[in-house]
């Protein structure tokens, strides 16, 4: 500030330049309009974002899916559902960034009474999913794993519109490539008769039903088990159930294998993490002083492994096989994919 009030006139407080109380005043107010015009300009640009901004270009949407070749009746029934949802936006910028280490991930999501579940839904739903793993190759305890860690066993499904979860992030532009082909991929889904407008709900980012895929995950990967025309990964258990498996069968995943297994370090290794390169013989581990979690030596076979700290030395380490790189593919969180492999291991043991 250049100036003060004060009893008896005005006091200059700090006035290296030696302006004149008229100049300095007239410089304060140019300061004073110029934060105002900033602040109004924000506010303004905030505004379009989330009203006229985003029927400008929902607009723009809606025409480029008749172009596509999406009937009038599909997009007009499709659009009359879409809305802007800026807390889809704020959940997109502002994903939590609290560190979390790998125990305390495990014991939200893997407790007991969810392995009590999973190990009771195994069992209730033993011949479908023994026949679904026959037919893909993936064991059942890897179907009802990952079916437990994405939705609760169908439970948590999300209650946003995927229309206007995806129509809103791709307006927001940082990633809008990405969300609009996930958008048409829902239209896609929706003109296929695969779930009604009104059912058409899931996750702040667009992932849907039991299984929790994006819509272009449910176009590479969701199964019409059943036969009833419709792959409905919202009710329908065949349907979760065969595209859990279609996925990972399709993936890579290797029926005569596990995912891994936590070790012990006897010494420094040298290299450790997710990369393909890294992938060496057990043989090569055991030589570098890592062994089995009770101590003893790694079994004595032909299978190659991924060592990988997720919290450093210092925290849980693992061996993790093929499949483990194939549960990356679902989702690059190593934390996820453990805990996928964790259950598996409890809904194995049957408790």
């Amino acid at each position: 500030m250049f100036y003060v009030f004060q009893s008896g006139g005005v006091r200059t407080n700090h006035n290296p330049l030696g302006l004149s109380f008229v100049k300095q005043a007239f410089f304060a107010v140019i300061a004073m309009l110029l934060v105002v015009s900033h602040v109004s300009a924000q506010t303004h640009g905030d505004s379009e974002l989330s009203e006229a901004g985003f029927t400008t270009y929902v607009n723009k949407l809606k025409q480029e899916a008749l172009q596509k070749g999406f009937s009038e009746e599909i997009v007009s029934e499709a659009f009359g559902d879409i809305h802007f949802r800026p807390t889809v936006v704020k959940s997109d910028k502002n994903q939590p960034e609290k560190k979390i280490i790998l125990d305390g991930y495990l014991a939200t999501r893997v407790p007991d009474w969810k392995v009590k579940q999973a190990v009771s839904l195994y069992e209730e739903n033993k011949a479908l999913l023994d026949d679904i793993a026959s037919k893909y190759g993936v064991q059942a305890r890897f179907i009802v794993a990952l079916w437990g860690n994405e939705s609760n066993f169908g439970k948590i499904q999300g209650s946003y519109s995927v229309l206007s979860a995806l129509a809103s992030l791709a307006y927001e532009g940082r990633r809008e490539k990405l969300f609009k082909d996930n958008f048409f991929a829902a239209l896609t889904i929706f003109n296929e008769g695969h779930a009604h407008v009104s059912q058409f709900k899931g996750s702040w980012a667009g992932a849907m039903g039991q299984t929790q895929f994006m819509p272009l995950s449910f176009l590479n990967y969701a199964v019409d088990y059943d036969g009833d025309g419709k792959k409905d990964i919202w009710n329908n258990k065949a349907d979760v159930f065969a595209s859990i498996a279609n996925y990972l069968s399709s993936e890579g995943w290797d029926n005569n294998g596990t995912w891994g297994r936590q070790v012990l370090l006897t010494e420094p290794v040298g290299i450790s993490g997710l990369a393909k390169a890294n992938m060496k013989p057990l043989s090569y581990w055991q030589s570098q002083g890592v062994r089995r979690y009770n101590g003893n030596d790694l079994p004595n076979v032909d299978i190659e492994a991924s060592l990988i700290m997720p919290d450093g030395e210092k925290g849980r380490v693992y061996l993790v096989y093929n499949n483990f790189h194939t549960l990356m593919k679902w989702n690059r969180s190593s934390y996820f994919g453990v805990s996928v492999g964790y259950l598996s291991e409890r809904i194995k043991r049957g408790y």
